[in-house]
């Protein structure tokens, strides 16, 4: 069979499909009532939203991606009226992200940071402790960045709380 082939076989199961899925027309004259939407709930605060964005590379297009998450989600949220607390936590080879001496992005950190308090910025610890060792010197982080014992521990006790997990 020709891909041209194969093309024209899936139409016409789609064809069909739509045939067998469109709903009856209503007999003439007849209208159909529109639904209503549902009335907002009432009483009810909005929740705040929370997400974990994990940095585990040392690529500057990942941690570009990661930031542009948590700039998106929360400006969609913003939009909304509705409140939401991002982090983003970094470990490994994602430690670059948030060191002073060598983050391609650290300029992006300051200007989110200073223009966005729900977006966090934490560093693991043990990422810190092991880069160390590895180059003999003091490991610093951008001004932005909070120091955690463990980034996977602290993914894993923002999650167990319920925060949404995202890996760019």
């Amino acid at each position: 069979m020709t891909k041209f082939e194969h093309v024209m076989r899936a139409a016409a199961i789609c064809a069909v499909a739509l045939f067998f899925a469109v709903p009856p027309a209503a007999p003439q004259g007849t209208q159909l009532a529109a639904v209503p939407p549902a009335p907002p709930a009432q009483g009810v605060d909005k929740k705040t939203h929370h997400l974990i964005l994990q940095v585990n590379s040392s690529e500057p297009a990942m941690m570009n991606l990661a930031l542009n998450n948590a700039t998106n989600v929360e400006q969609y949220y913003k939009n909304l009226g509705e409140k939401v607390e991002i982090e983003v936590v970094t470990f490994g080879p994602g430690l670059h992200m948030l060191r002073d001496d060598t983050s391609p992005v650290k300029d992006r950190i300051k200007a989110i940071a200073e223009k966005t308090p729900s977006i966090s910025f934490k560093a693991c610890g043990n990422t810190q402790d092991n880069m160390h060792k590895a180059e003999n010197k003091d490991i610093p982080l951008v001004a932005e960045a909070t120091l955690v014992k463990s980034g996977v521990v602290r993914v894993m006790e923002l999650q167990e709380l319920g925060w949404t997990y995202v890996r760019p």
